[in-house]
Parts: C-alpha cells; structure tokens; sequence
C-alpha cells in the first residue's frame, strides 16, 4: 500500500535524477563549480529519495517478537539519515568546492550551455514543488507551511517539500552567480555561489536533522487528536473522570494511547471491562490511528493531571 507523499517521492526522484545528468554534463561543459555544486545537490536528493522509500517499505513489515509495536519509526529514521547524507555529501561539498573556487578562480567556458541547463532544471524543480504541495495541502488545513513542516508527523512530505524548496533556491542563486560571473569577467562569483548552495543545504539539513529527532524520541498525538480522544473517554456512561492521558506516535499513522480512567465504582470485574471495551471503541471511532490502546481503571484521588 502507498504512503502518503509516495507521489511526491517518486516525482521528485524522476526529476532530480534527470536534472543531475544534465547537471553534471553542463559542469563537464563549463567548469562552473556552481554546476558541478548542483549537480551533487540532485545526486544527493534523488538519493535522499531512495531512502525515503526505502522507510516507507520497511515501516510496513509486521510487528515481531523484539518489535512488537511495528516497525512504523523506520520511516523517521530513514529521514533522519536524509538529513545526514544532505548535510555530508551536499553541504559540505559544495561550501569545499566554493572556499576552492574563490581563492583559485578559473574561467569559465560555453555559459550560455549551463544557464540552458539550469533554467530546464528550474522548470523540473518546479513540476516535483508542485506535486508534493499538491499532496501535502489536504493534511496541512489551515496551518502555514512552516507550521506544517515542524509539526507534521509523515515524515516524506516535510522532506521533499524542503527538498524541493532548497533545490529550487540552489538553482536560482547558481543561475546569479554564472550571470554574475559573466557580466563581471569575475569568475569568483561562481566560487560565491557554490558556498551559498553549501550553506543553503546546510540550514535545511539541520532543520530536517531537528525535526525527525524530535519524531523519533517520541512525541505526542496532535492536539486536536488528544482533546478528540479526551471527550470519546468521557462520553462512556460508565466513566467518571479521565485522571490522565498519555499519547506518542509510534509511526505516522500508529498512536499509542494509554488512559488512566476512573470507573463508577458501583460496577463489577465485568461491568468494568465491558466499560473499558466501550472507551476503546469510542477512541478509535474518533482517532482511527490509535493503536495499541491501554486504559487502565483506578480511583479518582483527585491530584493527577487530566493529560499531558
């Protein structure tokens, strides 16, 4: 079964593999290191995307003995390792490559190649942009996207919409630095530009780097999730307070719920697992991704929090 933003991560990977080969060839071309810089950043993304759907699969083996709640944070981890290989093997390159073009510069040969070369790519950026806002629209409401990228909880659309974003920036400020370049008859704008690219992919690597640690620590089901599943535990006729409430995103689409819920104590053994039946299929009636859930009964003594 596709996850959500598997069509953004196929979009993205069909246009940066194409975009790396005409990349790179335009680099061959006209020694632009601001080229050979964006070339590695689509290298780099189309690998990014590999990975992604490399989490997407593994997320959805079975639970096993030694992973009995499933496999649904591999799909945090392998984006995790996206913000790494970003910040490794695209930032970090291209700022080398920039410090080495501005302090040897070198001519540059055949521009017009490469400004061809990175408008085609601009307009391939674009198309993947589009396709992952498209996609992520119906989940991000009425949140800006900043807000969405932070506290989204599928992992691949944040990563390509930043992707995205990032390569469409690179291309631009690449596409500067050659004007420049050119009109000036300074080939150091080149080296400037290719040690912008660096520190542009080195911000958004550290932000992903943020945000999936965060996913993978463990957070908490959104607010709108909790409040939905404080009221189903408070519409069973049986319960008498919700003492506290625990939440944690085991994967994208799996939250583990535990409850701790006073009962009226008139009810029996029976009477009080029948109650906890009703408060578990009211919880996954509002929150269908909750699962597993634990509600455990105990007296109300008035001093723990309702939730957290």
């Amino acid at each position: 079964m596709a996850t959500v933003g598997s069509k953004a991560v196929l979009t993205a990977l069909l246009a940066n593999v194409g975009i790396s080969v005409a990349k790179f060839a335009g680099f061959l071309i006209t020694r632009s290191t601001s080229m050979l810089a964006e070339s590695i950043h689509s290298a780099t993304d189309s690998t990014n995307q590999l990975l992604l759907l490399l989490g997407a699969r593994r997320a959805r083996r079975p639970p096993s003995p030694t992973h009995p709640f499933g496999y649904g944070r591999e799909r945090y981890f392998w984006s995790f390792v996206v913000a790494l290989v970003l910040f490794s093997a695209g930032a970090a390159f291209a700022v080398y490559q920039g410090i080495a073009k501005v302090r040897s510069p070198h001519d540059l040969d055949n521009i017009g190649w490469a400004i061809g070369i990175l408008v085609a790519g601009i307009v391939l950026e674009t198309w993947s942009l589009r396709t992952a806002v498209l996609e992520a629209r119906p989940l991000r409401g009425n949140t800006s996207w900043s807000r969405f990228i932070v506290t989204s909880k599928q992992p691949e659309l944040p990563v390509v919409l930043l992707e995205d974003a990032g390569a469409l920036a690179g291309l631009v400020i690449a596409l500067g630095a050659l004007g420049m370049a050119e009109a000036t008859g300074d080939p150091r704008w080149d080296g400037a530009g290719t040690l912008a690219i660096g520190v542009l992919l080195a911000i958004i690597a550290v932000v992903l780097a943020r945000e999936m640690q965060s996913l993978l620590i463990g957070e908490a089901a959104d607010p709108d999730d909790q409040s939905a599943i404080e009221t189903a535990i408070a519409s069973v006729a049986a319960v008498d307070r919700l003492i506290h409430l625990r939440t944690q995103h085991l994967g994208p689409d799996q939250i583990l719920v535990g409850a701790k819920v006073a009962f009226d104590q008139g009810l029996d053994t029976v009477a009080i697992a029948a109650a906890i039946d009703s408060v578990e299929e009211e919880i996954r009636r509002v929150v269908p991704d909750a699962n597993p859930i634990y509600v455990e009964p105990d007296l109300d003594r008035g001093s723990d929090p309702p939730s957290s």
